[in-house]
């Protein structure tokens, strides 16, 4: 499994096309590249070097705010959550498993990119502080993408509360009061039974032209076991449940 995992970061060029350099940044796919790494560092890989190469590719592409991008449309820009997170997570378990200085501080500088956001919201918005008893308040700021808000399973490459709030769970972060927004968010959208539901899904069912998935994940509006369990553990690891 281990050298099937490896020979896989080889042959697809886990971080995308071939990197393009301007404006002083590298524009690359990091999720593709943050994806592999985490999946080769749990199955066992990290060890190899290719997976090394890979993470050494990650750290040194980096942007100045802590994230990565692909867009080259975006010159100029701040890098993408998108790309970042997923690049997070793979530094992150490539950290845990080989104990990689480099891959552990650029897997935080990607965290604080996304803290300093409070997960959600532009810069600048309105900030307030979780009070006793109002975990279920309607969120106050500027979300930078509605779609965040939306609960889907599995996320693939994309960026919402559910995963986001999963990695920083992974990393011991949800202690950060930045945190509360998206914790207050994901503890709302809970339904009356306990559970929770997907509302919109990334994949598309067998024989669809794109997208297609050999697994039904679940249908929109109902109770979905994968998003309850990943829910729960979030809420969990914050002190919540």
């Amino acid at each position: 499994m281990t050298g099937t995992v490896a020979a896989w970061i080889v042959r697809r060029r886990p971080y995308g096309d071939k990197p393009v350099q301007a404006d002083g940044q590298t524009y690359l796919c990091g999720s593709i590249g943050g994806n592999a790494l985490a999946v080769a560092s749990v199955l066992g890989s990290a060890s190899d070097p290719r997976a090394h190469t890979l993470a050494g590719t990650l750290v040194a592409t980096q942007w100045t705010d802590g994230g990565w991008n692909c867009d080259e449309n975006g010159l100029g820009r701040r890098s993408s959550f998108h790309e970042t997170l997923a690049t997070a997570w793979g530094l992150h378990e490539y950290a845990k498993a080989t104990g990689d200085h480099a891959a552990r501080a650029s897997a935080d500088r990607a965290v604080e990119l996304f803290l300093e956001h409070r997960l959600l919201f532009s810069l600048g918005s309105g900030s307030r502080r979780r009070e006793a008893g109002r975990a279920h308040r309607p969120l106050s700021g500027e979300v930078i993408n509605p779609t965040w808000l939306q609960l889907r399973y599995p996320s693939y490459w994309h960026y919402d509360i559910l995963r986001v709030l999963q990695i920083l769970a992974r990393m011991g972060k949800l202690d950060d009061p930045r945190t509360n927004d998206a914790l207050d968010e994901l503890e709302r959208r809970r339904l009356p039974d306990g559970r929770w539901a997907p509302d919109a899904r990334w994949w598309n069912t067998p024989g669809s032209a794109t997208y297609q998935e050999a697994v039904d994940w679940g249908e929109p509006g109902e109770p979905n076991e994968m998003i309850t369990l990943h829910a729960l553990q979030i809420l969990h690891a914050a002190g919540r449940a």
